[in-house]
């Protein structure tokens, strides 16, 4: 909350005009008040209305400006006639009134232009546009008829003004790696597979990775959702990916790589943040060493995500375009504190991005790790991918065993589809709470084609007891609970039922709850700073530890994430970093400090409610192997669109850009 000079942003209308500063009213809304640490905002204007902080802000030049930026938005774009032609206009009429030679004439021209853009325009960064500009036109007429009638110059049309916009979507805002969403769905719909791909390697390197298993919480921001059913827009994005590589095309960078600048940069761990780290530092021209533990690239993407649902070879495609920068990898390469002393001296930054691969413990009663059967999540997906993937190891083989899996997010669902393709008799997930928040920690998709392949869930329970006979697991004492609603409104608790525990026969007990980072490699004497959940702390915006020079990302400084997470927190890393190895300053681009205020505010309304748009065109569904044809195999289950599906699917999308402008 802030306090506003006026508003009308999201129907809120507050008018401070002629009261005391300090008897202002606040914004119920998140505005951006203060751009940074040392500039205050002056004034805020967006799709949704105008804020100004500053009485003294000139609103003639304010939507003039606005006008501007879109102006060079419709000029690229060039899709629909009202778009294009009332960009100009808009622009062209305010900047006349600006410089003291408008009309009366030009305010009602400017009041009809916007009204037919609202109406007529294809996309909604046409239809929103003239939003504030009417609202300053409607609350501050008397300041445009001043300039008319007087033919003068706005009062800060002449001076030197910091305006600073930024294009967002619904969708682009609620993704972690700001992916250009609708420019990517463009491209499938224009059937141009090349600009997809490259729209989304702005910010995302691994296309294919995050193009089937992204949790997509864009979709839950999807705008089309208020009118039918969201966009399938992870569906869409594997489509350039799979386009480039499947014809054998070189790799297509979305950014020209810059010559190198004489530095260096260690990244530790060669998963789905170090890569990305490695990738658009090498874009900047920076060199880097990537050191990881494991004999394969990848990270817990490579041995955790089971085949079925990445394939290694799409995955190992996403690496090779990171190799194709450039980058530098050492394999089979446990750094460790000695290492990161040694590096600090030898390298200008460093980033950890080692994961968590500690699988935690279930917190029953007799919980040993020497008890054959108790086997943590880490290492049985580790077995299992390493051979799947590599040939390396040795093959898993279940049969005619029974498996209990404790969890409830996309490992434990990796374990116990894993555990039925190599064959077990019986496999359970035993988890805290419901189906409908199981779904929600992972995805209906993944939680439905569990369910067809034979996995039993057991909700609302929780294991109380491992029993063992000398050391061997044989099974499990499973106390059952009940959601008891909090008297007071708040989250309902949940309490053990009494009586109603129950005894499951088992050979494996893999916990998948959570893991933990191992930060050993960190050295003592640095005194970095920890979290409470035992990872490295940051501020979360430029990602640089207590340690100046030590950057760290991903799951190591957050706990466990999705993979979009750590590729978002990475892309924002390697930026920073680009920019500290040549000035030793820690800052943040223009772009990057509205990424963190539109969030703050949040772009998707779920109230909003959509008109003018056809409803009932059907979401369309990938084909999916049948239960029998993909069950005790590696194939990978979800097909991808065919052309025509995907060309109907991205049809579905609103193309709902918006422009946001701060006046600082």
């Amino acid at each position: 909350m802030s306090k506003v000079y006026f508003s009308t942003w999201n129907g809120e209308f507050i008018n401070n005009i002629g009261t005391p500063q300090e008897e202002w009213k606040e914004s119920a809304y998140n505005l951006p008040a203060q751009y940074d640490s040392h500039r205050e905002s002056k004034a805020f204007i967006g799709w949704d209305g105008v804020a100004l902080f500053d009485k003294d802000v000139d609103v003639i030049r304010l939507a003039m400006e606005y006008a501007a930026q879109y102006q060079e938005y419709s000029e690229a774009c060039g899709r629909c006639a009202p778009g294009r032609w009332g960009g100009r206009i808009l622009y062209d009429q305010l900047d006349k009134i600006a410089r003291g030679e408008g009309s009366r004439a030009d305010l009602d021209h400017l009041r009809e232009i916007g009204k037919s853009m609202q109406i007529t325009s294809k996309c909604e960064i046409g239809k929103t546009v003239p939003n504030p500009i009417i609202d300053l036109m409607t609350h501050f007429e008397d300041v445009f008829l001043e300039c008319i009638n007087e033919q003068k110059p706005s009062k800060h049309y002449h001076e030197s003004v910091s305006y600073i916009a930024k294009i967002t979507s619904p969708c682009s805002d609620a993704c972690p790696s700001h992916v250009d969403i609708p420019a990517y769905i463009e491209g499938v719909r224009d059937l141009r597979m090349d600009d997809s791909l490259m729209a989304t390697r702005q910010t995302m390197p691994l296309a294919h990775v995050c193009g089937r298993v992204c949790p997509h919480p864009c979709e839950d921001a999807c705008r089309r959702t208020n009118l039918d059913e969201p966009v399938s827009i992870m569906a869409l994005k594997r489509l350039g990916a799979d386009w480039e590589t499947d014809h054998g095309y070189d790799f297509f960078h979305p950014m020209q790589m810059k010559p190198s600048n004489g530095k260096r940069v260690a990244i530790i761990g060669a998963g789905p943040a170090g890569l990305t780290t490695a990738y658009y530092l090498a874009a900047e021209g920076v060199a880097t060493d990537v050191y990881e533990e494991l004999p394969v690239l990848g990270g817990e993407v490579a041995v955790g995500v089971p085949e079925y649902r990445m394939p290694i070879g799409k995955y190992n495609k996403d690496i090779e375009c990171v190799k194709d920068m450039g980058v530098n990898f050492i394999v089979n390469r446990k750094v460790n504190a000695d290492d990161m002393r040694k590096f600090e001296q030898d390298y200008d930054a460093v980033m950890v991005a080692t994961g968590t691969r500690i699988s935690k413990k279930v917190y029953c009663d007799n919980e040993r790790f020497e008890i054959k059967g108790y086997w943590s999540a880490i290492e049985m997906l580790d077995q299992i991918n390493l051979w799947d993937k590599y040939g390396i190891g040795e093959r898993v083989d279940l049969t005619g065993k029974t498996v209990v899996c404790v969890g409830g997010g996309f490992t434990s669902m990796d374990v116990v589809r894993c555990a039925i393709r190599a064959n077990a008799k019986k496999v359970y997930m035993i988890y805290r709470r419901d189906e409908k928040t199981i779904i929600k920690n992972t995805t209906y998709e993944e939680y439905h084609e569990a369910v067809e392949e034979g996995v039993e869930f057991l909700f609302h329970s929780a294991v109380a007891r491992m029993n063992d006979e000398d050391d061997v697991l044989k099974s499990l004492l499973v106390d059952k609970f009940e959601l008891v609603p909090d008297p007071n409104g708040g989250r309902a608790e949940l309490v053990k039922i009494e009586g109603e525990s129950y005894t499951i026969e088992t050979d494996f007990l893999i916990p998948a709850v959570s893991q933990s980072a191992d930060l050993k490699l960190l050295p003592p004497e640095w005194e970095i700073e920890m979290t409470s959940w035992a990872t490295i702390k940051t501020n979360g915006k430029d990602y640089m530890t207590s340690k100046k020079g030590i950057f760290a990302s991903g799951d190591c400084e957050y706990g466990p994430m999705t993979i979009v997470n750590a590729v978002g927190q990475a892309k924002r890393a390697s930026s920073v970093m680009a920019r500290y190895v040549l000035s030793g300053e820690i800052t943040l681009t223009d772009d990057e400090i509205m990424e963190d205020h539109l969030r703050k505010l949040r772009v998707y309304d779920k109230k909003e409610k959509i008109s003018g748009w056809l409803k009932g065109v059907s979401r369309q569904h990938a084909e999916v192997l049948e239960v029998d044809e993909r069950k005790y195999n590696n194939r990978e289950v979800n097909l991808g669109f065919t052309q025509e599906e995907a060309m109907s699917e991205a049809e579905r999308c609103m193309r709902c850009y918006y422009i946001a402008m701060v006046q600082a």
